[in-house]
C-alpha cells in the first residue's frame, strides 16, 4: 500500500464516485430486467431508469481511466507488474467468485448451484451468481496489453496519440450504426465482419484500449485547466453523451403496446445498445465526468477519513456488493417508497454496508488477498 503522501488526490475521489454509481446501477437493474428477462412495470419505473441510469453508465470507464492515469506505461518490469495485479485483482476475484458458488446472496430466490458454477468458472464469469464479476475480466485484459503497449505510448508523438484517440472515438458509434447496417442489408456485420470473422477493420483499435490510451493522454498533455475552461469542454460533453445515451435506451424500449413491458433477455440487450461502455454517448460523459473530478484536491477531514479510506477499499468493496445489494433492495422496496428513493437508498445502505465491510475485513492478516 502505497502511502498517502503518494496518492492522487482527485483519483481517490474518483474511485469514491464511481464505486457509488456502480453499486446505483446495479440498484436500478431490477427495475427493468426480470420476468423472462427484461421486464419493466410502469411508465414511471421506465422514466426513472431512463433518467437516472444514462447518467451512471461511465462508472466503469472512469476505473479504467484511473488505472491508466496511475499504471500506464508501465514503469516495472512486467514480471513485477503482473505478480502485484495477481496479488490484488485476480486472487481476491478467485476468492469472492467462489463466496458467490458456494453462499448465494439472501434473497437471491436461489439455491447454490455449486457443481454447475465450479464447471462454468474455468470458462467464465458465473452468470447466476456473480455475473457484476464480467468486468474484472475485461480489466485483466487491459493488464496484460499494458507492458506490450507502454513502449509504443513512450514514443509515439502527441499528434500521434491524439489521431489514435480520434480513430478510436469512431469506433464508438460502430454500435449506433450496426441497427442501420441491419435494416438495410438484413445483417449488423460491418467492414469485414461475417459468421466466420468476427474480427472486422477497427477491432484492434476498439473498446477499452481506448481509456487505456486517453487516460495516459489526458495525465501528459492535458495540463492544469480552470474550471471556466474545464466546464466549458465538460458540459456540453455530457449533455451531448447523455442525450445519446437516454434516447437510445428509449428508442428501443418496446413500449408501444403501453405497461408493464415484458419480453426476452434480448430486448434489454437492444435497449441498453447506447449504454454499452464503449459507445459514443458514454465515452462524452466519460471524459465530462473525468475533467470534472480531476479538478477536485480537496484533501481535508472529510477526504482523509471517508474519501481516503473507501478509495483504498473500493475494488473490495466492489467485489462484495451484491452480498449486500440484494437483500438491501429487496428490503427498501418494501418501504412502499417512490421508485428513485428506492434506488437511491438502496445504492447508500449497500455502499455503506459495503465500506464498513471492507474496513473491517482490511484488519485481517492478509487482506490484501480479500480486498485488494
Amino acid at each position: 500500500m502505497s502511502s498517502n503522501s503518494d496518492r492522487v488526490v482527485f483519483l481517490d475521489w474518483l474511485r469514491f464516485i464511481a464505486c457509488f454509481m456502480v453499486i446505483l446501477v446495479h440498484c436500478i437493474e431490477p427495475f427493468y430486467l426480470g420476468g423472462p428477462g427484461t421486464f419493466i412495470a410502469s411508465e414511471g419505473d421506465a422514466f426513472w431508469v431512463t433518467f437516472i441510469n444514462s447518467a451512471l453508465r461511465p462508472a466503469v470507464p472512469l476505473f479504467v481511466l484511473a488505472s491508466s492515469y496511475l499504471l500506464f506505461p508501465v514503469k516495472t518490469d512486467t514480471g513485477s507488474f503482473f505478480k502485484r495485479r495477481i496479488i490484488r485483482v485476480f486472487v481476491p476475484f478467485l476468492i469472492w467468485t467462489l463466496l458467490y458458488i458456494f453462499i448465494p446472496p439472501i434473497g437471491s430466490g436461489s439455491a447454490p448451484d455449486i457443481a454447475g458454477g465450479l464447471k462454468e468458472l474455468p470458462f467464465n464469469f458465473v452468470m447466476t451468481s456473480s455475473g457484476h464479476l464480467w468486468f474484472v475480466y475485461m480489466l485483466l485484459g487491459v493488464y496484460l496489453l499494458m507492458p506490450l503497449l507502454s513502449p509504443w505510448i513512450e514514443k509515439v508523438s502527441k499528434k500521434e496519440e491524439k489521431a489514435f484517440l480520434y480513430l478510436w472515438a469512431f469506433t464508438t458509434v460502430l454500435p449506433l450504426l450496426r441497427p442501420v447496417a441491419e435494416a438495410v442489408t438484413g445483417s449488423s456485420n460491418l467492414w469485414g465482419e461475417c459468421p466466420w470473422n468476427p474480427f472486422g477493420t477497427f477491432y484492434y483499435v476498439s473498446g477499452f484500449i481506448g481509456y487505456l490510451v486517453l487516460g495516459h493522454y489526458i495525465r501528459k498533455y492535458v495540463g492544469e485547466v480552470s474550471w471556466v475552461k474545464t466546464l466549458t469542454y465538460a458540459v456540453p460533453f455530457w449533455a451531448i453523451g447523455y442525450a445519446v445515451t437516454a434516447t437510445g435506451f428509449i428508442h428501443f424500449m418496446p413500449c408501444q403496446d403501453g405497461f408493464p413491458v415484458s419480453a426476452p433477455y434480448e430486448t434489454a440487450v437492444l435497449m441498453e445498445t447506447t449504454w454499452n461502455f464503449c459507445t459514443f454517448g458514454v465515452m462524452m460523459q466519460t471524459v465530462a465526468y473525468f475533467l470534472i473530478i480531476r479538478k477536485i484536491t480537496s484533501s481535508g477531514w472529510f477526504y482523509q477519513r471517508i474519501v481516503l479510506p473507501i478509495s483504498k477499499l473500493s475494488y473490495g468493496m466492489y467485489l462484495m456488493h451484491m452480498f449486500a445489494l440484494i437483500p438491501v433492495l429487496a428490503w427498501v422496496r418494501s418501504w412502499g417508497i417512490p421508485t428513485p428513493l428506492v434506488m437511491i437508498l438502496s445504492a447508500a445502505i449497500t455502499y455503506v454496508i459495503c465500506a464498513i465491510s471492507a474496513r473491517l475485513l482490511a484488519f485481517l492478516p492478509k487482506s490484501k488477498y480479500l480486498v485488494g
